[in-house]
């Protein structure tokens, strides 16, 4: 029986791709001034590029940025704060995500969720969504000092919720941070489909759909 559901956080419950484009429209309109050399799609497809799903930090991503389109009268700095500070003003959910939290918490299931990330940006997001009030516990990768997918954090994070591997089920996109490294400390594990990344043959569940996974957690 499934009494704990833990969530990653980007491309599972926020729909990161959608919000980072949006971010980027936004930043582009609020520094024109400065970016209005570069074409916005060519800034922003390389943006998006650099960016590479979200696994480079933005800094570097900023710093490459300058160098290729000569951006003077901006630092990489002040474009890396208000990517900090204002990214939770472009935040946008995956469909499901507020009646998918609801149903489960109504059903007496506990809630976590593991981000890898830095504190504060990833606070801020959590903030933006909403979702504070339905999760019982949340580990950021920089807070806890570990990442996924580290076995520790994963055993931490069923210690704080009060239950074993057995009785816990892990939602997240990325196949092998996400689901093989919930698989390997004896979670149960379902993987949110991404076409960006190959799909393993260790993974026995797969959504499309938050909404699917109140089935599931029933089934399981």
């Amino acid at each position: 029986m499934i009494k704990a559901v833990i969530f990653d956080l980007d491309g599972t419950l926020l729909d990161r791709e959608r919000s980072l484009k949006l971010f980027i429209k936004n930043q582009y309109k609020k520094f024109i001034r400065e970016l209005k050399h570069i074409p916005e799609q060519r800034f922003t497809e390389r943006f998006i590029e650099l960016d590479n799903k979200g696994y480079v930090w933005k800094d570097k991503v900023y710093q490459q940025l300058i160098q290729e389109y000569s951006i003077s009268n901006l630092t990489w700095e002040q474009l890396l704060e208000d990517y900090i500070y204002s990214f939770q003003s472009s935040c946008i959910p995956f469909k499901n995500m507020e009646y998918i939290l609801k149903e489960l918490k109504n059903k007496g299931i506990r809630l976590g969720m593991i981000t890898n990330g830095f504190t504060k940006f990833q606070s801020l997001n959590l903030q933006a969504l909403g979702i504070h009030k339905y999760i019982d516990t949340i580990l950021i990768s920089e807070q806890e000092g570990i990442k996924k997918p580290q076995p520790e954090i994963f055993l931490r994070a069923l210690e704080k919720l009060g239950v074993t591997p057995e009785e816990s089920l892990y939602v997240g996109d990325h196949p092998e941070n996400d689901v093989i490294g919930a698989l390997n400390v004896g979670m149960n594990a379902v993987w949110k489909k991404d076409p960006f990344w190959s799909e393993s043959n260790e993974i026995e569940y797969t959504i499309d759909d938050l909404g699917e996974l109140l089935n599931l957690v029933n089934q399981l």
